[in-house]
């Protein structure tokens, strides 16, 4: 293990981090909101320490092996995470627990959240945890390595490390640090877009780039308690919905569309496909579920609330204009399904991804198959392309992995006091990236014990980190020479 190169790294990220605060420096002047001191303590704190990281180990550097990326990246996110609570700790006064609650939810795009009367934050609170939140739905890590080169040093492992799984080996330009600005270049554009149609709908410019963020970050934090349902406008959530979905696709698929022009690619992935077989078929179940159980009036407002729910859940942002848990039972677990099942891979939101899922589906096929003609041989395929023996086993891997982590930390968060509706959900909220969850967590994290906030917050570095980037250091022989 490199310590002095990766103590090197942790210098080079806090500094970069720091110039976020910058952004919130400038609102809370605009605004005169009283944080303009905590937000320059935030900033010093965070340059200095990045400063002297980058300082004390800037001798005899070595190039990362993967093995030093799997922790630089899972340590950075447990470090940025404590940068993004200071303004929370200085600003607005939160427990230590709760400030790390709120900066992880926002980094890792879960959206849960641990505050009350968010309506009264400081303008550049509220920015900031909207900010937070669009920095890591493409990733921070994904950011630095567009940076790093530029620096002298280089960002392969940290990309494998961030980028864990199927999309891992997909190369879009033939240097990666070209393949991090393109992705983050579209990122943004879908963001101003975003923010462009909040206003000319009718939001104020700071709700609307607040919402931005989050939405195309398919995280889920908003400016107001009330979530996207503060505004009650048809056209702003039919925005929301179109940029959920966009956040929700391979991002690679959106760069693909881009350069030959075309809107072929959307059509044409066999992920992509499912992705909208799943949300249109989720929507029919939902809507029609509201309209027979007459939880809404007419077929426009079950149409509209339940479009709008399983574009929130299955693109795992959060955003409500209705609290779930509250329709009709069946409805939930159709919800908690399209959670689990999530976006695309490569995609800002979270869950299982519909690639694993679409795989898991054609494995299940074949073996049923083979049980009928035992003497056959038959491939996984998509599209045309057989699926490596490999990809499959990391896949079937990946799986029991994640509901084994569902299950462990379900039976933790009851061991501190949650009942079963309510530990599900919690868990549900943070391995998911969802954000509500069922029972005491329906709307928020406030009421419940700090050990269930710190089980929380391990559910969505589980979740944001894939499952494997964090088990991995679980394992004795990782740590082997």
């Amino acid at each position: 293990m490199h310590w002095r190169t990766i103590t090197h790294l942790f210098g080079i990220l806090l500094l970069l981090y720091s110039l976020s605060f910058i952004p919130s420096i400038g609102v809370s002047l605009w605004f005169g909101d009283g944080e303009l001191e905590e937000f320059l303590l935030s900033l010093a704190i965070t340059s200095v320490t990045g400063l002297t990281l980058w300082f004390f180990s800037r001798d005899k550097l070595h190039e990362l092996s993967v093995r030093d990326g799997f922790l630089l990246v899972t340590m950075f996110w447990v470090i940025l995470s404590i940068a993004g609570a200071l303004p929370f700790l200085f600003g607005i006064h939160l427990e230590f627990t709760d400030a790390m609650f709120e900066s992880v939810s926002g980094f890792t795009t879960t959206g849960s959240t641990v505050i009350s009367g968010i309506d009264r934050l400081p303008p550049s609170i509220l920015y900031h945890r909207q900010q937070i939140q669009w920095l890591g739905g493409m990733g921070v890590i994904v950011l630095a390595v567009a940076v790093l080169p530029l620096l002298g040093v280089g960002g392969m492992q940290l990309y494998q490390a961030e980028a864990s799984g199927i999309a891992r080996q997909e190369r879009l330009t033939p240097r990666i640090a070209q393949t991090a600005r393109a992705l983050w270049g579209i990122y943004f554009l879908l963001t101003l877009l975003c923010a462009v149609g909040y206003w000319s709908a009718g939001m104020g410019l700071f709700d609307a780039v607040g919402h931005a963020f989050s939405t195309v970050a398919t995280g889920g934090f908003s400016t107001h308690d009330n979530s996207i349902g503060y505004f009650e406008d048809p056209v702003i959530e039919a925005i929301a919905i179109v940029f959920m979905l966009a956040g929700g696709i391979n991002f690679a698929v959106h760069f693909l569309a881009m350069r030959r022009q075309s809107m072929l690619p959307y059509s044409t992935e066999p992920e992509v496909r499912s992705y909208w077989a799943i949300f249109l078929l989720g929507t029919l179940i939902v809507s029609l579920s509201l309209l027979l159980a007459s939880a809404y009036t007419n077929t426009f407002e079950a149409l509209r609330y339940g479009t709008f729910q399983v574009a929130s859940v299955f693109t795992s942002t959060g955003f409500s204009t209705a609290t779930f848990a509250e329709w009709p039972r069946h409805i939930p677990i159709v919800l908690i399904t399209l959670s689990f099942i999530g976006g695309c891979v490569g995609s800002t939101a979270g869950g299982i991804k519909v690639m694993r899922v679409l795989l898991l589906a054609k494995i299940a096929r074949r073996e049923l198959f083979q049980l009928a003609h035992p003497q056959s041989v038959s491939m996984v395929a998509l599209g045309r392309e057989p699926v490596p023996e490999e990809v499959l086993f990391s896949v079937k891997g990946f799986f029991v992995l994640y509901m084994v982590s569902t299950l462990v930390l379900t039976t933790a968060m009851m061991a501190a006091g949650l009942d079963l509706e309510s530990a599900f959900g919690a868990v549900l909220a943070t391995i998911n990236l969802l954000g509500p969850g069922l029972g005491e967590v329906s709307t928020s994290f406030a009421t419940v014990s700090p050990e269930v906030k710190w089980l929380g917050m391990c559910g969505m570095l589980i979740g944001r980190l894939e499952v494997f980037t964090l088990l991995i250091l679980f394992l004795p022989s990782y740590w082997r020479h």
